[in-house]
């Protein structure tokens, strides 16, 4: 743990882990001020033989104290002993310097009853409140049905949204509309030739047009919607880009994804944003003329080379209105700004953020965060699928959703690291087995429920009977494993949003679910002896909240049977 983050709001206020850094970072500073700016990292080790937790606090402080590491440790390690009594049961000096720290069996259990006490509200942190972000994703051209890539940013930026939110950020969710520029055109032209062959009229396909079967769909639409005459390109383009928006809007409803805004390139244009941003970073005297073209001075902001803003024809190239843009972002109040993008989009990266730079009005380095996200191959059988009979070049998210059904898609897609390519094997996305990641958390939690109907209990039940309910039965080392691994949910999430990676969220939920498998072949839970009956239920809820929990982050559902 970093020493930003010792001061961090505790995402529960009995989490054992931050207690134990806020104590070391204490101790650090009462007995030992010279090393009080060492950093305090407390960890989980990989093998639970040492402990619960571990740190080398002693090993980076030592020098700082000009003591003897493993000195310092034994005397950092009795202090701590002394602070914590109820928490921990064993402080024990290993190697050079090392400590590792054993809590007390009802510190371990405690967090049964946390998770019962805050249920869904359990993992939640004020650690960001008062920070106000903007997440924006999936951002598609118009132009024809969301693919699978878009399907990928509107997993990551769901997600993303949903972790920062739990770390109590107020999060904007926002598509940007790219529907200026000569995309559209072509899409308009497009569209008006398959409408001249629909009427049996001849008439040149553009070279640069969209050829997918939902072009021809759109052009029967207009013909039957507005009408034959086709002498009107802007009335054409209107009608294929708002037709284009629904059914992306009909798609992302489907994936149960929303968003809080929806900002129209065009507008940039039409509020003269885009003019303004030019004449301002003009004005600054970071442009020059050269080859018949404006050009930016983005080298001087860290670009490996100057880029043209508007080119010799008068038009701008295309990162001038996302400078624009995200001026909007500042300017609207956002703190932070997070764009989820393909990888295809690497090099906006400097120019934009060059472009906020020298326009000198307060942006922050670094402003905005880019998550780029890399392909996604889609395979059946073994084999690449690489089209769909609609869209016809690429396969669609609607596919991938009708294929695989949305619970598998959004867990898959945010399963791997965003800069990993992916490759979705939809067969094993359809099996009901332990080797498909999400019918396995998914089974972990119907196996909860499965438990308590058998008991003639629900959730409620067990929470009201928490008070009564003694949790030191639970001794076993399957108990011991969840335990940990249930404690350990608000810190992954922390994790997870500091580093837009909801990829983290899934592993942990696989592993809880893994170990809550091993637990169930393992163990009787309605046993006779009652006060181990009931210990073991109370564990299982929160084995099943916090599975709940982790896959709404996901905006997956947590179903009762399978």
């Amino acid at each position: 743990m970093p020493p930003s983050e010792v001061g961090v709001a505790p995402a529960v206020a009995t989490d054992a882990r931050r207690e134990i850094a806020h104590a070391l970072a204490a101790i650090l500073r009462e007995q030992m001020p010279d090393a009080a700016g060492a950093p305090v990292q407390v960890e989980r080790p990989r093998d639970a033989a040492h402990g619960d937790y571990a740190t080398n606090v002693a090993l980076a402080s030592a020098k700082l104290a000009r003591r003897n590491p493993r000195e310092l440790a034994t005397n950092i390690a009795s202090a701590l002993q002394s602070a914590l009594p109820a928490r921990v049961e064993r402080v024990e000096v290993a190697g050079p310097g090392f400590i590792n720290i054993r809590l007390t069996p009802a510190a371990r259990q405690r967090v049964v009853r946390e998770i019962l006490a805050a249920r869904d509200g359990y993992g939640r942190s004020k650690a960001r409140s008062g920070e106000r972000v903007l997440v924006e994703f999936v951002s598609a051209n118009p132009t024809g049905p969301l693919h699978v890539g878009h399907g990928r940013q509107a997993a990551l930026g769901d997600a993303i949204a949903n972790l920062l939110e739990w770390q109590g950020a107020e999060v904007t969710r926002e598509f940007y509309y790219n529907d200026a520029g000569q995309q559209i055109e072509n899409l308009a032209v497009s569209v008006r030739a398959r409408a001249h062959e629909i009427l049996g009229e001849s008439g040149a396909f553009p070279e640069d047009g969209y050829r997918g079967e939902y072009i021809r769909e759109l052009a029967q639409r207009y013909l039957d919607d507005v009408g034959h005459d086709l002498s009107d390109i802007e009335a054409i383009r209107r009608f294929a880009v708002a037709e284009l928006r629904k059914e992306q809007d009909r798609d992302l409803s489907a994936f149960g994804v929303r968003f809080d805004r929806f900002y129209l390139e065009s507008s940039l244009y039409t509020d003269g944003r885009v003019d303004a941003t030019v004449d301002k970073l003009v004005a600054a005297g970071v442009t020059y003329e050269g080859d018949g073209a404006l050009w930016l001075r983005t080298t001087c902001y860290g670009d490996d080379k100057d880029r043209v803003m508007r080119k010799s024809d008068g038009g701008y190239t295309y990162f001038v209105p996302d400078v624009a843009y995200h001026v909007t972002k500042f300017e609207r109040g956002y703190d932070r700004a997070i764009n989820i993008q393909g990888s295809d989009h690497h090099g906006t990266v400097a120019r934009v953020r060059a472009g906020l730079q020298a326009l000198d009005i307060g942006v922050p380095k670094g402003y905005p965060d880019y998550v780029l996200h890399k392909m996604v191959t889609v395979m059946r059988g073994g084999e690449e699928v690489k089209i769909s009979k609609r869209a016809g070049s690429y396969v669609t998210l609607r596919d991938l959703i009708d294929e695989a059904g949305r619970d598998a898609v959004r867990f898959f897609l945010v399963s791997r690291k965003a800069d990993s390519e992916f490759v979705f094997d939809i067969d094993l996305a359809r099996s009901q087995s332990e080797d498909n990641p999400v019918y396995y958390v998914q089974y972990a939690h119907a196996r909860v429920m499965s438990v308590l109907k058998q008991a003639g209990l629900t959730h409620d039940d067990v929470i009201a009977r928490l008070r009564d309910i003694d949790l030191a039965p639970l001794t076993s080392p399957y108990e011991a494993a969840l335990l940990r691994r249930l404690a350990d949910f608000p810190v992954e999430l922390e994790s997870a949003a500091r580093e837009f990676a909801p990829h983290q969220l899934t592993f942990h939920l696989k592993d809880l679910a893994q170990e809550f498998h091993s637990y169930y072949n393992a163990e009787r839970f309605l046993v006779d002896d009652a006060k181990l009956r009931d210990a073991r239920l109370a564990l299982i809820v929160a084995v099943g909240q916090v599975l709940r929990n982790g896959l709404a982050i996901l905006g997956i559902r947590a179903p009762d049977e399978m």
